[in-house]
């Protein structure tokens, strides 16, 4: 006997009139839903996502198929995946029926659903059906027995899981019935390659066939309307991330990670800067609250809420999500909270963990902006001191700008202001020039660049802060004001290559000013050194030593470099034990985002929950390659009681101790 079976088998041919109209009328509910969500949207500014189409639909595509940033790290997210693909399947063979019974049949007559491809078609339905419930158990027990900390349950999780779990019982049972009134009695042999039907078709083979017909009709047609139903649900619950998570894929930036918007300070005609309220941030922005799924991941990675600060990314996007929707005139500071903005290290382990593409850091700038810029607020009295220092004399110190380079009084290194003619311009930044500590640091760097026959050039006294921690905590005036100085400078001496220590300093460069005209080749040290001993034009004489690394934000996460910095140490003979959280999972040292200017006076602090990473790997030294995370670590060793357990050191400290001589 063949292997296929009659579609709309004791439903009959007629029913297909009836159900495209019943299915196009359930896409109109889904289109009226999201149609009456557009003026929501539209309250936000203008912000041009759609260009680079082709580029965008690639990244979306690959990003929904694959599922990579779904199942990244959680189990959640691995059940997630799973059942999506296993969804996908069904609904795949789904569509291959409907193309059967109404088009290849009718018109082409052949019967695509025969023979070996029927087999293999019903046996991997049936699996995917299958799989998609263990999944959907999976996650049922994850959201509501282990309910892990953190995570919201609402009215819509109990209706999304018990419609999904519905339609796929009632799409068993209807197999089940069909199978135990057809194929259980004429082939058997057939039957084996539907489990799932198989199993169900039990229930149902004592059934004389006139109640097995009716029961037939009755799963049918219930699976039939709870399928309209789900998707009538999509834009009025949860659900709705199924089309708008998937369209931030396509609406993700294509900028550079970190980037943040250049406001035109000179433009008379603005008269409101930073996000006040939800008619100041970008339609984007209130779309993101669409796209969150509420997995709070984002939550788990922020070194702000873990460290009970009262910041919580995915709170922050509901909240605007919240206003958007309910008061679009409401306050957004006083909807988040002063204490929450002021929290963020910006260290983007929130977007670059979160499955939707959603942009909380930005958001969290805008805010700052408003605060910063329109109302004269800061965190604390020390950061507007620091702040003050940086206006007046270029550092956040108050030190005296004259002494900005008398750090490397003694060196072989040229000032450029008397020798502009340099292979490389060091730009040392605020805590290397002056923080004794990090003066050291320099002082390596310098050592490192003569033994590989590099001349480094400085600006000394004419160099300025980046302006780096003040953007981020929302001074985009004094930002602009300090970098045109300094952009005025480099390009004055037509340098051709910057090179720094600081991952801030480097990420401002880098990115932040080809905003402002600077368009000069920008590169950590980490890479640089790198680079020096891949060429051979730096040898090192290898001492072994145990060692665990920390990835600073600014360096891992925002510019991707991640693996230079191990293959130095491991030049120098180092053997690394890894932090459970490392590489792009990395967890901040607590300075980033202007906090290198503030106390910490919210929960407990961030440094020292780092030290305690680091000293459960049971290395004796911990290398960083970042000024901030140096000096945040050192802190958090006296204060989180690892003094005589653990010792920090710089990448450059590590490499000059080893060079050939």
């Amino acid at each position: 006997m063949e292997a296929t079976r009659e579609i709309y088998w004791n439903i009959g041919h007629g029913v297909v009139i009836p159900m495209y109209i019943l299915a196009a009328a359930a896409f109109g509910v889904i289109a009226w839903g999201f149609w009456q969500r557009l003026p929501i949207w539209r309250q936000g500014k203008a912000l041009d996502r759609f260009d680079h189409y082709d580029e965008r639909v690639k990244r979306m595509l690959a990003e929904v198929f694959s599922q990579a940033k779904i199942y990244r790290v959680t189990s959640g997210g691995v059940f997630h995946s799973i059942f999506f693909w296993s969804f996908l399947t069904l609904f795949a063979g789904t569509m291959l029926v409907m193309f059967q019974a109404d088009f290849f049949t009718p018109l082409l007559k052949i019967n695509l659903l025969s023979g070996e491809f029927y087999k293999a078609f019903s046996l991997v339905l049936d699996l995917a059906g299958i799989l998609a419930l263990i999944m959907l158990a999976g996650l049922f027990i994850r959201r509501f027995v282990v309910q892990p900390e953190g995570l919201e349950i609402v009215k819509d999780d109990y209706i999304v899981l018990q419609l999904l779990f519905a339609i796929l019982m009632t799409g068993f049972l209807t197999e089940g019935v069909r199978m135990a009134a057809t194929e259980l009695q004429q082939n058997p042999a057939l039957a084996r390659f539907s489990p799932g039907g198989l199993l169900a078709g039990q229930l149902f083979a004592g059934m004389t066939p006139g109640t097995q017909l009716v029961t037939h009709k009755i799963f049918w047609w219930l699976h039939f309307v709870l399928v309209l139903g789900f998707f009538c649900a999509i834009p009025y619950t949860k659900l709705r991330h199924i089309l708008t998570t998937s369209v931030n894929a396509f609406l993700a930036p294509l900028e550079p990670k970190g980037s943040l918007a250049t406001i035109n300070l000179e433009d008379e005609s603005v008269e409101q800067f930073g996000a006040a309220t939800i008619g100041d941030l970008s339609w984007k922005d209130i779309f993101d609250a669409d796209a969150c799924t509420s997995c709070k991941r984002c939550q788990d990675r922020c070194p702000a809420a873990v460290t009970d600060k009262p910041l919580s990314p995915m709170k922050i996007v509901k909240q605007i999500g919240e206003l958007a929707e309910g008061n679009p005139a409401g306050s957004l500071v006083e909807t988040v909270s002063q204490d929450a903005l002021w929290s963020c290290t910006t260290c983007r382990a929130c977007q670059d963990i979160c499955p939707a593409n959603i942009e909380h850091v930005n958001k969290i700038i805008e805010m700052r902006r408003n605060l910063t810029l329109m109302e004269g607020a800061f965190p604390g009295d020390e950061v507007r001191t620091a702040v003050n220092n940086i206006e007046v004399n270029g550092n956040p110190f108050g030190l005296a700008y004259a002494a900005r380079g008398d750090w490397a009084d003694g060196l072989q290194i040229s000032v450029m202001e008397q020798d502009s003619n340099v292979d490389i311009l060091y730009f040392v930044g605020c805590y290397a020039s002056f923080d004794k500590r990090n003066q050291a640091i320099a002082k390596n760097f310098i050592s490192i660049c003569n033994a590989a026959g590099v001349k480094v050039g400085i600006l000394g006294k004419e160099e300025k802060c980046c302006g780096e921690p003040v953007r981020k905590m929302g001074n985009e005036y004094l930002y602009q004001m300090t970098a045109a100085e300094n952009i005025e400078l480099i390009k004055a001496y037509d340098v051709k290559k910057i090179v720094t220590t600081c991952p801030h300093c480097f990420n401002t460069l880098a990115r932040d000013y080809k905003d402002l005209g600077l368009d000069v080749p920008v590169e950590h040290y980490s890479t640089y050194i790198n680079t020096l001993l891949n060429t051979d034009r730096l040898t090192l004489t290898p001492e072994p030593f145990k060692y665990t690394y920390h990835d600073s934000c600014y360096l891992g996460r925002y510019m991707d470099i991640i693996e230079q910095p191990r293959a130095i140490l491991s030049n120098a003979g180092g053997s690394i034990t890894e932090m459970d959280k490392s590489g792009y999972d990395s967890f901040c040292c607590s300075a980033g985002g202007g906090r290198i200017m503030a106390e910490e006076k919210l929960g407990s602090k961030i440094s020292e929950v780092r030290i305690k990473m680091a000293t459960d790997t049971g290395a004796p030294l911990l290398v960083s390659n970042c000024p901030f995370c140096l000096t945040m670590f050192e802190d958090g060793i006296k204060t989180g009681g690892a003094e005589g357990v653990l010792q920090v050191r710089d990448l450059a400290e590590i490499v000059a101790e080893r060079i050939a001589v």
